[in-house]
């Protein structure tokens, strides 16, 4: 099911929250697709999970055939896995992408399938036409990829923000506005703190994102959020969050002693574990 986060008579914003299965087995992820002027472009189209489920829900809203853009924020596998059906089942289609990753993308597809069709972004970002508007790719590097974008869309006023502002939810759940922060919190803190590099870095993001006129900071994964005010109380909140690095000291590299046990597959708690 799509949800439409933003439509006028020549662009319209989409978010796809519920097209991989709920089995514990993967995390939840947003696709989104951006179309101005009959110009479309898909902001992080996901893994196999998702690539059936996005073609045909898209379909009904823009042609797959007419996409000139695929646009990663990183080359995790929940971003890009599908790259190479994107590649057959989309003629003219360009991977965006950070130029840190425009040679490791290739791996995600068959020999040559990616040959001319890989637009390679400069650390400073940069604005990328699309139809009569534009997308502004803005530098959002080490939150969590040390090659990483946002993408600001200046016409919905929405910043897709990639892990940052992810929360840990259903695809139901995904597809609700937060409002209120302070008690969605507790759903994004454990994420972030071992997701995001440091808190330098964010507080550099946060002086950068403070100068746009956000309406919408809408993440990969879980439910956008809405608002001026819960917007800025998520920068207040993230600039004095500590994280990644600042929370790491010589306890976390010692010799392992514990053994894995192979028969032991619980991807549930594996997940809760990385969330907490």
């Amino acid at each position: 099911m799509s949800i439409e986060l933003y439509r006028d008579k020549q662009h319209a914003c989409l978010m796809f929250t519920d097209l991989i299965e709920e089995d514990g087995q993967a995390v939840q992820a947003n696709q989104f697709l951006v179309v101005d002027s009959g110009t479309g472009a898909v902001i992080d189209p996901g893994g196999n999970l998702a690539f059936n489920e996005l073609y045909l829900s898209m379909s009904r809203h823009f042609s797959p055939q007419h996409l000139s853009y695929l646009i990663a924020s990183h080359a995790d596998p929940d971003i890009i896995a599908s790259l190479d059906r994107w590649m057959t089942s989309t003629p003219r289609a360009k991977l965006v992408i950070s130029r840190l990753w425009a040679r490791f993308a290739p791996h995600f597809t068959k020999v040559g399938k990616t040959e001319d069709r890989v637009i390679g972004v400069p650390d400073a970002g940069g604005l990328l036409p699309l139809g009569k508007s534009e997308l502004w790719l803005l530098p959002a590097h080490f939150m969590h990829s040390e090659g990483n974008f946002h993408f600001y869309d200046p016409i919905s006023r929405i910043l897709f923000t990639g892990d940052l502002a992810a929360s840990m939810v259903s695809g139901a759940e995904a597809s609700r506005p937060v409002t209120d922060l302070a008690p969605h919190i507790a759903r994004m803190e454990g994420f972030h703190r071992r997701y995001m590099v440091s808190n330098k870095i964010l507080r550099l993001w946060a002086r950068m994102a403070r100068q746009l006129d956000i309406a919408m900071l809408v993440p990969q994964h879980g439910a956008p959020i809405v608002g001026r005010q819960a917007i800025n109380d998520f920068f207040d909140w993230i600039e004095n969050l500590m994280c990644g690095v600042d929370l790491f000291d010589d306890r976390a590299y010692q010799i392992p002693t514990a053994r894995i046990d192979p028969a032991i597959n619980d991807t549930r708690a594996q997940l809760r574990a990385v969330s907490r």
